[in-house]
Parts: C-alpha cells; structure tokens; sequence
C-alpha cells in the first residue's frame, strides 16, 4: 500500500527475533527472506529482491520436496525478478 521502507522494516524486525530464537534453517526464515524480497521487488530493487529469494529457496529446498509450492511460489518470484532484471 505504499508503505514499503515500513514493511521491509517489519520484515527484517522478524528476522532479527527468528534470529536470536530459531536453528538458522528453519523454515521461517524462507518465509521472511521471501517476504523482504517481494518488499525489494516492490521498490524496483531486483538485485537485492533475488538474492532474498535465492535465500529463501536455498532454506525450503532442504527439508521440503522440489513439488512443494512454497517452492514453486519462491521459483516464480525467482523468475518475475530474473526476467526484469534483464531489461
């Protein structure tokens, strides 16, 4: 809604308290990595959104099956980011 420096904020908050209470990788951390890089990709930040991304896919590829549409979800992003990134 506009406010994206407010919801990268939030966003990263959450990450510091996973941070400092969660094995570093759980499955909460794609959930956030992925939500900051939508948050990048919002602001037109590409780079910095697939990178979150890459982090995120990296965490769910290791306990969840390649199916799993959290990483289809993630993969997707990967890809609406890649092809923008090429313009």
């Amino acid at each position: 809604m506009g406010e994206h420096a407010k919801a990268r904020s939030y966003c990263e908050k959450a990450l510091e308290i996973q941070q400092k209470s969660l094995p570093k990788n759980h499955l909460d951390f794609a959930q956030s990595y992925n939500k900051i890089g939508l948050v990048y990709e919002s602001i037109k930040e590409y780079s910095k959104a697939f990178s979150y991304f890459e982090r995120a896919l990296d965490i769910y590829q290791g306990p969840l099956p390649s199916t799993h549409p959290d990483i289809k979800s993630v993969r997707h992003n990967m890809k609406r980011v890649k092809n923008k990134l090429k313009l």
